[in-house]
């Protein structure tokens, strides 16, 4: 009954070949996400690099705009970003739908090429019959991985770990550092962060200051943005950073 695949040997090698790469992504993808998921279960303590970046990343987010409104936002812009080499998640989920398609294709060529050729209906039956089971197969396998599943179970793991217990500690460890380098650091952060927009919007507008008062302006502002640095000639942006980063990864 199945001699019309050793007749059609290269359409039934390419109904194989495409179905089995379908399977083979959708295993992928929801191997990426269960993995994933277990890692972000401990993200104060997780190597997962992805993770690790996107939780420095909303750190960052967090203190340059003083909180963050919207953290569903930000995961699902976060989720939207993850790749494997050039190719989202997004893509290679439809990717694997398409290769599907691909194999039901080659068997609608061979039943067509059969066919042509004069044979009858019980001949070209198996075409059909391997068809079926090949969406059967794809659909069961894609049900029990469940990856739009899996991805709603990791946004909802983020969200809960990024607002309501990275969002508290943020404001701890700017505390410990006021405490540790005293509220100059801080305000010296804040005064060069504003001293920068100040510099932005001066740009954009005509000044009418004469220039010798200009001047005397400038270095007036220069000396009191040196002086918390030079009481703080210790602290610099990169400690900091390391600091925020050591509080939270324990």
């Amino acid at each position: 009954m199945f001699r019309i695949f050793q007749e059609e040997k290269g359409i039934a090698i390419a109904m194989g070949v495409f179905w089995a790469l379908s399977i083979f992504v959708r295993v992928l993808l929801g191997f990426f996400y269960q993995n994933m998921i277990k890692e972000a279960e401990n993200m104060a303590t997780t190597d997962h690099k992805l993770l690790k970046q996107c939780k420095l990343k909303f750190a960052n987010c967090y203190q340059l705009n003083n909180g963050m409104p919207n953290v569903s936002v930000f995961v699902d812009k976060f989720l939207g970003r993850l790749a494997v080499g050039p190719f989202s998640f997004e893509t290679l989920y439809h990717f694997s739908g398409q290769l599907l398609l691909l194999s039901v294709v080659c068997a609608g060529i061979g039943i067509c090429k059969s066919i042509v050729g004069g044979r009858m209906l019980g001949e070209i039956l198996p075409f059909y019959i391997v068809s079926f089971l090949e969406l059967y197969l794809y659909f069961s396998i894609a049900s029990m991985l469940d990856v739009n599943g899996r991805k709603r179970n990791l946004k909802v793991t983020l969200v809960d770990y990024l607002e309501n217990h990275l969002s508290a500690r943020i404001g701890v460890t700017e505390n410990d550092m006021e405490l540790l380098y005293g509220e100059s650091a801080t305000g010296a952060c804040s005064r060069r962060k504003g001293a920068g927009s100040r510099a932005g919007r001066g740009r954009r507008t005509v000044e009418f200051m004469p220039i010798s008062n200009r001047t005397s302006a400038q270095k007036e502002d220069r000396e009191e943005e040196e002086l918390p640095v030079a009481e703080n000639a210790s602290f610099d942006t990169q400690e900091l950073e390391e600091l925020l980063q050591e509080f939270l990864t324990t």
